[in-house]
């Protein structure tokens, strides 16, 4: 492994805009890392080298006239499958959309093209980010770099587990119920969900359309900034759009990393205290908080009740939404096309062709949504999950005034072995206990490196009020200035 693919996206964007290396060796050097280890990761359903190297060459070109893109112009990315990519491959880790090339870029792909960044490839996932570990891509599992015999998260392991394994220092992720920061979790990396319309849906292919949220994922709390100053902001494109510019997150890193947090309220979450959670997630937790205070922080205990119907609900939500979204998918117009042998209807060639696309976590979901919706069930479990989201939105403006953020384990437990859990779906599920409050909700949330349990990395969760991400960033760059940087065992 080169030195290159192992400096941060900030070091490695000085030292391009300083011409000390060029983008096309920097490009080489991380396409050399995911030939090289790629066989005991998986972290890539399509690595574009074709593609890398062209934008890499135009990146140099730009560079040499002193026209820089921006801070991160010719750094190499990956990015998720469920974003649309223009002529490249994008199956969101499903059979249904195997060697679909879309013919368009998603907003999240403009904005990276734009600021210079150079696509390396797409990330594997769990099909249309159904799962908690990546073993439901329909391209099979990636491998978490801290142990190639456990999951890297989901459903976003792909670009968590890329980060990690220094296939690249930045990837883009999707988090709907903690798909960004789960992965992150458990691999010692760094990931955000930033406020829901903060970051543009346009082009991302949609599994719940009200909890979707495109995010940043890297291996300092400043790289993950700095993406995310890349791909936020309004876009007329998406009705959910927030229309305002996003926070000064790279500011509020860059003030976090001196390492002071005076006047800052942490407000932990009673219901989320580490109860629940393994002892050594639980310990970490304890020893994070211990190192906010030390650097001028103020404790308050806050109490959320509502949280504990945050799982149940979002697993009426989510599903819902997934049955009328991934309805789209029929054989008709895009994609698989099974069963049109000229003997049977469209509405059989419509059955045969989601029986042979679709995994069994989708078919679940959709099941599951499905019933949800139909007439006289709406009422009592759609109607009433959206209700409990009003109560849990409350809970954290109730929350809010007596904290600037809060904080919680990222996930009760450390990454667990594969194949373990997928012969019980809620014990997967629960991997999302501490996260989807903050989706129901719409805030930002971010998850942290609070050290190690086993051997084994354990994520801190920072969130804050809808449209005060930059708050979170604060907070996540002091606590990362005040422990030991995690390094994953050489692959």
């Amino acid at each position: 492994m080169t030195d290159l693919t192992k400096l941060s996206a900030s070091e490695l964007g000085r030292r391009l805009a300083a011409r000390e290396v060029s983008a096309v060796e920097v490009a080489t050097a991380h396409l050399d890392r995911i030939e090289a280890v790629e066989s005991k990761v998986h972290a890539f359903l399509y690595v574009d080298r074709e593609g890398a190297l062209e934008a890499a060459r135009a990146a140099d070109d730009r560079l040499a006239r002193g026209e820089a893109a921006g801070p991160l112009d010719g750094v190499p990315i990956g990015v998720k499958d469920v974003i649309t990519t223009r002529g490249v491959p994008t199956t969101a880790g499903s059979k249904i959309l195997e060697g679909w090339r879309p013919p368009y870029d998603a907003t999240i792909m403009t904005r990276l093209r734009e600021a210079g960044l150079v696509m390396v490839g797409k990330t594997n996932m769990d099909e249309f980010a159904m799962g908690s570990s990546t073993e439901y891509s329909a391209f099979g599992p990636t491998y978490n770099p801290w142990d190639t015999t456990r999951i890297p998260g989901g459903s976003g392991g792909g670009s968590a587990a890329a980060v990690a394994a220094y296939e690249a220092p930045l990837a883009i992720g999707t988090d709907t119920g903690g798909s960004i920061r789960q992965p992150a979790a458990v691999t010692g990396t760094v990931g955000a969900k930033p406020t829901y319309g903060g970051t543009s849906r346009y082009g991302l292919i949609a599994f719940s359309s009200s909890l979707d949220t495109p995010g940043p994922c890297a291996r300092t709390v400043e790289d993950a900034a700095l993406l995310h100053a890349v791909i936020g902001g309004h876009d007329p494109r998406d009705s959910t759009s927030i229309p305002q510019p996003v926070p000064d997150v790279v500011g509020a890193a860059r003030l976090g990393a001196t390492g002071d947090l005076s006047g800052v309220r942490l407000g932990l979450v009673r219901e989320f205290a580490g109860e629940g959670a393994e002892p050594g997630v639980a310990a970490a937790y304890r020893e994070s908080i211990d190192a906010l205070v030390k650097l001028g922080a103020e404790v308050v205990e806050v109490s959320c009740p509502n949280f504990k119907f945050a799982l149940p609900a979002y697993y009426l939500i989510a599903p819902s939404e997934c049955s009328s979204n991934l309805a789209r998918f029929d054989g008709v117009r895009y994609g698989l096309r099974a069963g049109d042998d000229g003997k049977h209807s469209l509405e059989e060639v419509m059955s045969i062709t989601r029986d042979a696309g679709f995994g069994p976590e989708v078919k679940r979901r959709i099941i599951l949504g499905t019933y949800a919706l139909s007439a006289g069930y709406y009422d009592a479990y759609y109607g009433q999950a959206q209700k409990v989201r009003t109560l849990i939105s409350r809970d954290f403006a109730a929350a809010f005034e007596a904290a600037d953020v809060l904080i919680a384990p990222t996930t009760p437990f450390v990454a667990f072995p594969l194949g373990s859990r997928t012969s019980d779906p809620y014990q997967m599920y629960l991997a999302d206990l501490y996260t989807i409050p903050s989706n129901l909700y719409g805030g930002p949330a971010i998850s942290v490196p609070a050290g190690l349990s086993e051997g084994l990395p354990v994520g801190l969760q920072i969130m804050a009020p809808t449209m005060a991400d930059d708050r979170m960033y604060r907070v996540a760059a002091a606590l990362e200035s005040a422990l030991p940087a995690l390094t994953p065992p050489a692959l």
